[in-house]
């Protein structure tokens, strides 16, 4: 089912580990697709599911920088981007916001994000909540991993095999 898109806008651009996209509206980045598709394909996925959107890479300037040089293996923040997350009050919103506190070469396990954010006993519903993670990069979800030190799951397109691939790049760029 496609979704609405009024004042919504699109973009994709090349990274060094192949294309990827992003949807914004007004309150910011709503949606980040890493880099797994050809460009073609992105952009017709894109224009399918937010029909109506303007496809415009102004809004997306400086997300565009950062995420190239993160993946070029620049050690990157993305805490000044802008982005439309789950209502502060709401888990997914305690989660995403927690989540976004992990920076760059550095993780934390389910059950230690749950203890972060006053939830010791929710390392389930943490790793669930991560699993619907709209915005990886900004919300890097790719950095909470399994207690024992697993990768654990990762939604996006490449599955755990991206997750891993991008655990091992901040570990190589920030010199851990």
């Amino acid at each position: 089912m496609s979704k609405t898109a009024k004042d919504k806008f699109y973009s994709a651009w090349p990274t060094g580990w192949g294309p990827m996209g992003a949807v914004a509206c007004e309150a910011g980045l709503t949606r980040i697709l890493l880099p797994h598709y050809q460009m073609d394909d992105l952009l017709a996925l894109l224009g399918w599911e937010y029909q109506g959107a303007v496809r415009d890479d102004s809004p997306f300037e400086q997300f565009i920088e950062l995420s190239r040089g993160y993946f070029r293996g620049d050690v990157v923040e993305f805490d000044q981007v802008t982005c439309d997350l789950p209502s502060a009050g709401s888990f997914s919103g305690l989660v995403a916001r927690a989540a976004r506190k992990i920076t760059f070469g550095q993780t934390i396990s389910y059950s230690g994000l749950a203890r972060n954010i006053g939830r010791p006993d929710a390392a389930r519903a943490v790793a669930t909540a991560l699993g619907k993670n709209n915005l990886p990069l900004v919300v890097p979800c790719h950095r909470i991993i399994y207690a024992d030190g697993r990768a654990g799951g990762f939604s996006a397109p490449g599955g755990v095999d991206q997750k891993i691939k991008m655990l091992a790049m901040e570990k190589d760029s920030s010199g851990q």
